[in-house]
């Protein structure tokens, strides 16, 4: 046989129109993460157009509908007022992905803010902040939550900046550490003995390299923000009823748990679904910043 001959164990390349080999491309290609996007743009959809999935009001319902398990008109089933929970969990994303952007923006911008400042000026500006940090991260996340909403008052965008604020530590640390790290390279030397001003070297060099970790952290206390907010309006500190919200869904479902399982199942199962989903992306963006 001779040497040109093509063997059976040696396939030949994918190739796409221009003759280049896609098989490295394929090979990234992760079913999980390109699962982990899918639920998240899906549920994005759901907060920007949830007419696209579904007829009903997520308010209003029909008595002599009430409680029917899940099955052809109602996917999921109906509440005790003869709501349908599809149309609820749908609807209820507006007040729980809002929630958890907001949550997540306040600890970012504020968490960084300080970050930044105690990472590039050092000193006893870093001790004060630092300290501040340390009053944060010895408090319990849900406690501090509690006492923020007692002040705020209840509803959804309190308890986002609650949750937010209780995040704002976890984001400073990260946020100080990758500052440090970045500000002692000799890219950053080399441009502050070039003439750049203190300003236009973080902004320019340290921010950019240092934010990787950062926003895999947010993508991260994106899920947490979610269950987070969910709790929170499970123990009735969230958006009031008959607004329908993830937490307060389940909440409600849990007084009819023994005989109508799907009230608590399906907006719990998503609850879990969505952070799972978070979490997938947090550690590829992870991978992709180290």
């Amino acid at each position: 046989m001779s040497a040109s001959t093509t063997t059976l164990d040696s396939p030949p390349p994918v190739v796409e129109s221009g003759g280049r080999d896609v098989r490295p491309l394929l090979s990234r290609l992760q079913p999980g993460l390109l699962i982990a996007w899918l639920v998240v743009a899906v549920v994005l959809l759901w907060t920007v157009l949830p007419g696209w999935f579904t007829q009903y009001s997520g308010t209003a319902g029909m008595a002599r509908e009430k409680l029917l398990p899940p099955g052809g008109v109602h996917l999921l089933g109906t509440d005790e007022l003869g709501r349908d929970l599809l149309a609820r969990i749908i609807h209820g994303s507006a007040q729980s992905v809002t929630g958890a952007f907001v949550a997540v923006a306040v600890g970012l911008l504020l968490g960084t803010l300080l970050g930044l400042l105690a990472g590039s000026l050092g000193g006893r500006v870093d001790a004060v902040l630092m300290r501040g940090v340390d009053v944060l991260l010895s408090i319990p996340g849900l406690l501090l939550s509690l006492s923020i909403i007692i002040i705020l008052g209840f509803g959804t965008v309190n308890a986002a900046i609650a949750v937010g604020v209780g995040s704002v530590a976890g984001f400073a640390r990260l946020s100080r550490s990758e500052v440090m790290r970045v500000r002692r390279s000799d890219y950053v030397e080399a441009a502050f003995g070039s003439g750049g001003t203190f300003s236009k070297v973080l902004w320019r060099h340290v921010l950019p390299n240092s934010a990787g970790p950062v926003l895999a952290l947010a993508a991260l206390q994106f899920g947490t923000a979610i269950m987070a907010i969910s709790t929170l309006g499970f123990l009735g500190y969230g958006a009031p009823p008959p607004t329908p919200e993830w937490g307060l869904l389940i909440a409600e479902g849990r007084k009819y748990i023994a005989t109508s399982w799907w009230l608590t199942t399906f907006p719990g199962a998503v609850v879990v679904v969505v952070v799972l989903a978070a979490n997938r992306i947090s550690r590829s963006i992870r991978k992709g910043s180290s």
